[in-house]
């Protein structure tokens, strides 16, 4: 009888135990293993939180001659990506979401005069933003795609919803690549003027690799370019600068010019130019790159490594400027869809 208790009470013991040391040997293994793989995807639609504007943007694809409808936060990250470069820090990019979010929002309340396809509102060129999907970008940016698409999103996400307004209506947000240390008065390149598009310092931009340029051009084709006769051994005169130090007015033989008609004539980097003739070339250097028109992109990122936010950047080359919500102007842009 006793050698039956005995037995009993070691089976009981077994299955008591056991279960002990295989969740102790479980555990061990486990921990021996070392940090597991953890698989995640970088679908950008995936990554992408939701859009809850309502508002698409119906967009001309010049390459294919197709229409595109893509959602307003598909449409600001296919411009960011496309103006600005993604190695930028990531105030000067969501300085550009918004800049490029209150661009289409304006124009979708007012279109411009620039001709477009039946069904489109904007072209995916620099005639309105530049703009490209997700597949062109994977083809551009190829093993950069994932590192470069997470900035851009993060930019983008950061200030959702987000436009510059200027006594309650979106701004012409304009922007270039880089000043030639200030921005210019809207009427100064362009016909109208704006009161928060004024000239303002920005210095960061001696960082940009188009700070300064030089370019030569025969004499005969700067001759044909502009449909004059260049004075004997000398170019012409440069006769007036505006507020932001660019070329407001040019005399050449007789013949006066804006800056801004020079440089589109020539096809320079800047209207801030400086020339003289070496023979028969005409040997031009320039400062700056763009028409110069609200937010240096370079100064942007200057003033970004400089720890301001992009609610200062924004501030500081719109003039007067508020950050409302696009939601405001969602009934008015419904409005005009139907």
């Amino acid at each position: 009888m006793k050698r039956f208790l005995v037995i009993g009470i070691i089976l009981c013991s077994i299955i008591l135990i056991l279960p002990t040391l295989l969740v102790l040997s479980f555990s061990n293994d486990t921990a021996t293993e070392g940090p597991r793989a953890v698989h995640t995807t970088t679908d950008p639609q995936q990554m992408t939180p939701a859009d809850d504007s309502g508002i698409s943007v119906p967009v001309y694809r010049t390459q294919n001659e197709e229409v595109e409808r893509v959602s307003l936060d598909d449409y600001v990250i296919g411009v960011v990506a496309s103006e600005m470069p993604a190695e930028f820090e990531i105030e000067a990019l969501k300085a550009q979401a918004l800049a490029a979010r209150t661009y289409i929002i304006k124009y979708m309340l007012d279109p411009g005069d620039i001709n477009v396809p039946e069904g489109a509102i904007v072209t995916d060129t620099v005639d309105h933003q530049v703009y490209k999907n997700h597949q062109e970008l994977q083809q551009l940016w190829g093993h950069d795609y994932d590192w470069k698409i997470a900035r851009i999103q993060q930019a983008v996400y950061a200030t959702q919803g987000e436009i510059l307004t200027y006594n309650g209506e979106p701004i012409t947000a304009a922007f270039f690549s880089t000043s030639n240390g200030y921005t210019e008065n809207s009427e100064d390149y362009w016909p109208n003027s704006f009161p928060y598009l004024r000239s303002v310092e920005s210095p960061w931009d001696h960082a940009s690799p188009r700070f300064i340029s030089e370019t030569k051009i025969p004499v005969s084709e700067v001759e044909q370019r502009l449909s004059v006769t260049l004075p004997e051994g000398g170019v012409g005169e440069i006769t007036e600068r505006t507020d932001g130090g660019r070329v407001a007015k040019v005399n050449i033989n007789g013949t006066e010019f804006n800056g801004r008609e020079v440089r589109e004539g020539l096809e320079l980097d800047s209207s801030d130019f400086e020339w003289r003739r070496e023979g028969d070339q005409v040997v031009i250097e320039t400062k700056g790159w763009g028409h110069g028109v609200g937010m240096s992109q370079y100064g942007a990122n200057g003033m970004a490594q400089d720890g301001r936010t992009y609610q200062e950047i924004v501030s500081h080359y719109y003039q007067g400027i508020a950050i409302n919500e696009v939601e405001e102007y969602s009934s008015s842009l419904t409005a005009k869809a139907d």
